[in-house]
C-alpha cells in the first residue's frame, strides 16, 4: 500500500507538469525512486494534451459542480423523472462546454496550446465523468493519461487510462437505501407539484379578484350615475310642475285679458257708431 501511495504521489507531481516536460522529468524521477517502484515510475505514460488539460482542471478544483450534477442525473434516471432528466441534460451540456473552455484557458495560461480536436476530447472526457461514476473517479485522480468518451469503455478498462493506481468507486446503494431515496424523491416531487398547484391557484385567485374589483368599481360608478340622474329627473319634474302651475295662472290671466279686450273693442265700436 505504501509503494502504491508513493507511486501515486510521484505520478501526481509528474502529471502536473506540461506534457512536453513529462518524459524527461519521469526518467529523472525514476532514477531517484526506490528500486521497488522505479520500474513503475519509468512505466508511467506521457499524457495526451487533452487528458493533461482535464487533469489541470481537476487539480484546480473546478469539477466539483459537474460531479454534483452527475449524482443528480443518476438519481433522476433511477426515478425515471423525465422532466428532471431533460432539465439536467440541458444543464449538463452547458456545464460541460463551459468546463471544456475553462480547461483550454488554463492550459493556455500554462503555455500549452490545445487544438480543436484535443478540445473535443476534453469535452468528451468531462461529459464521461458526469455520466459515469467510475470515469469521474478516474478523472478526479488528476492522473489521467488518455481521454475518455461515454459509452466506449468498461469500468475495468479505466486502469489503463490513469497513471498510477485507480481508486475504487463507491458501491451501489443497498436496496433499502435505494427504496428510501426513491421514496424521498417522490415526496419531494409531490411537494414541488403541490407548491406549483398552490402558486397557480394563488395567481388565478389574484386574477379573478382583480376582475371582481374592476366590475365592482363599474357597478359603483353606474349606481352613482343613476342616483345623479334620479336627482336630475326629480329636479326637472319639480321644475315642470312649477312651470305648469305658472302656465295655468298665465292662461287664466290671458283669458281674462282677452275677455276685457273683446269688451273694450265692442264698446269702442258702439261709441264710433254713436258719433256717426
Amino acid at each position: 500500500m505504501a509503494a502504491r501511495n508513493d507511486l501515486d504521489a510521484i505520478a501526481a507531481e509528474l502529471y502536473a507538469l506540461p506534457p512536453a516536460e513529462f518524459t524527461a522529468a519521469r526518467n529523472a524521477r525514476a532514477g531517484m525512486a526506490d528500486r521497488a517502484i522505479a520500474a513503475q515510475v519509468k512505466a508511467l505514460r506521457k499524457p495526451t494534451v487533452a487528458a493533461w488539460a482535464v487533469d489541470l482542471l481537476a487539480r484546480e478544483g473546478q469539477l466539483g459542480e459537474a460531479l454534483e450534477l452527475s449524482a443528480a442525473l443518476r438519481e433522476a434516471q433511477d426515478d425515471l423523472d423525465a422532466a428532471e432528466l431533460s432539465r439536467l441534460g440541458r444543464q449538463r451540456r452547458q456545464l460541460v462546454a463551459a468546463l471544456a473552455n475553462e480547461a483550454v484557458a488554463l492550459a493556455k495560461d500554462a503555455g500549452v496550446a490545445v487544438s480543436a480536436a484535443a478540445r473535443d476530447d476534453v469535452e468528451k472526457t468531462i461529459n464521461a465523468a458526469v455520466l459515469d461514476a467510475a470515469a469521474a473517479a478516474a478523472v478526479m485522480t488528476g492522473r489521467l493519461v488518455t481521454p475518455l468518451e461515454a459509452g466506449t469503455f468498461e469500468p475495468d478498462d479505466l486502469a489503463d487510462a490513469v497513471g498510477g493506481s485507480l481508486p475504487g468507486v463507491a458501491a451501489a446503494p443497498a436496496r433499502d437505501d435505494l427504496a428510501e431515496r426513491r421514496a424521498r424523491k417522490a415526496a419531494e416531487k409531490a411537494a414541488r407539484e403541490a407548491e406549483r398547484a398552490a402558486n397557480e391557484a394563488e395567481r388565478e385567485l389574484a386574477k379573478v379578484d382583480a376582475q371582481r374589483q374592476k366590475l365592482q368599481e363599474k357597478v359603483d360608478f353606474v349606481s352613482e350615475r343613476i342616483d345623479d340622474l334620479r336627482r336630475d329627473l326629480q329636479r326637472l319634474e319639480d321644475e315642470r310642475e312649477t312651470a305648469t302651475t305658472a302656465l295655468a295662472e298665465v292662461e287664466e290671466e290671458h283669458r281674462a285679458a282677452a275677455s276685457r279686450a273683446r269688451t273694450a273693442t265692442k264698446e269702442a265700436e258702439s261709441a264710433r257708431k254713436a258719433l256717426d
